[in-house]
């Protein structure tokens, strides 16, 4: 199976940049990666805390795609207990035209409780709202005339001016753990978001994690794909270690501190401690990889042993390292780990190899016809 390739934007930028150019930046990413051969790449929903900036991936999405020919656009999630489920509906099937079928309607309860706080959405009622709304959605999307209503939406017959521009559009759910988002996903056969899945936690409980959706697939008659299932985890690639972790020195101290005073991704490091300690903590526990090609290699095998096989690599974005060496982070990827996995280098090497293994046989072939064109012509005949 061709694994594919992204970036998964949260975004999760450092308080001391400026907000407007880290928009920019993370639009011309969605450019970069398009050029480089990526295949997705993803916008958060995020309304506090101060570094997940984003609060509209639908926006991003639509800047993106006007700056972009062929790279795939998601929502990385968008968060559906805060929304009228049709207002939802009716802006994807629209980014779904203005895309050409390049939209991927990635869906979740959402990471940070102060924006559910902030609204007033009882958070006892988040996760039932996920299931619901996207309910009401995908009949919407069926071209289905929807009449419903409950404590958080009122529907009147209810239908879209447009159906899809892709035969349909595909779904993912976020997945933490291996219960809501797992079971989520399986009913309404759509694929799996593994957010934290190099953490400890998260990386142990990939087994699970497809085993309740394959379980929960096969009881609403959908077939699990493993194509469909994207994994999660921070990186950033130099040429050597050495170097890159010269480079995440940069950020890396504020990203931890977010995570663990302010958002929610399980880590045993607070970034209030040395530094050199805290990259050896993260790359000893597989939670990142802080070096070379082949130590992102090596984290995708483990990664793939662990999981039993997926369809999709998605690297979290951060601010670890400066703009340029984070493009060049990509870059390395693009050059050494994508064909790796894409089946693109065995069938040069055999070629060569092929190649080598003729160059004596065909090299005396090419001898004699040249010898037999020097022989002076018998003008006789």
């Amino acid at each position: 199976m061709r694994l594919k390739f992204g970036a998964f934007i949260a975004p999760v930028h450092n308080l001391s940049g400026n907000p407007t150019l880290q928009i920019r930046r993370d639009l011309q990413m969605a450019e970069y990666l398009d050029e480089l051969g990526f295949d997705e790449i993803w916008y958060g929903e995020h309304h506090s805390g101060g570094a997940e900036i984003i609060a509209a991936p639908d926006l991003m999405i639509a800047g993106a795609a006007e700056r972009t020919k062929r790279i795939r656009l998601g929502t990385g999630v968008v968060t559906l207990p805060y929304h009228n489920p049709f207002m939802v509906a009716d802006r994807i099937v629209q980014l779904d035209h203005q895309t050409q079928g390049r939209i991927i309607f990635g869906v979740g309860a959402g990471a940070l409780a102060y924006d559910a706080h902030m609204i007033g959405v009882d958070h006892n009622a988040i996760r039932s709202r996920v299931e619901d709304g996207l309910d009401i959605i995908t009949r919407l999307f069926n071209g289905e005339v929807v009449t419903a209503k409950s404590d958080w939406y009122n529907l009147n017959e209810a239908r879209l001016q447009l159906l899809p521009f892709s035969d349909s559009i595909e779904l993912a759910v976020a997945a933490v753990s291996t219960t809501s988002g797992p079971t989520t996903a399986g009913r309404f056969g759509a694929g799996l978001l593994s957010i934290a899945a190099t953490t400890s936690k998260g990386f142990e409980a990939l087994p699970g994690t497809w085993e309740v959706y394959a379980k929960q697939a096969a009881s609403f008659n959908h077939t699990a794909h493993r194509k469909t299932w994207r994994l999660v985890g921070p990186m950033h690639i130099a040429e050597t270690r050495e170097q890159a972790r010269r480079d995440v020195r940069h950020g890396l101290q504020e990203w931890l501190s977010y995570f663990t005073k302010v958002g929610t991704l399980p880590l045993a490091v607070t970034g209030d401690g040395d530094i050199e300690s805290e990259i050896d903590y993260l790359i000893e526990h597989g939670i990142a990889v802080i070096g070379t090609p082949d130590d992102l290699i090596g984290q995708i095998e483990r990664m793939q042993q662990q999981s039993g096989g997926f369809g999709c690599f998605l690297s979290m974005a951060h601010n670890w390292a400066e703009y340029a060496q984070t493009k060049r982070s990509y870059e390395l990827i693009a050059d050494y780990v994508m064909p790796v996995f894409q089946g693109q280098l065995q069938q040069k090497a055999d070629a060569q190899q092929w190649a080598r293994s003729k160059r004596k046989e065909f090299g005396e072939l090419r001898r004699i016809a040249a010898e037999q064109v020097a022989k002076p012509q018998n003008k006789s005949a």
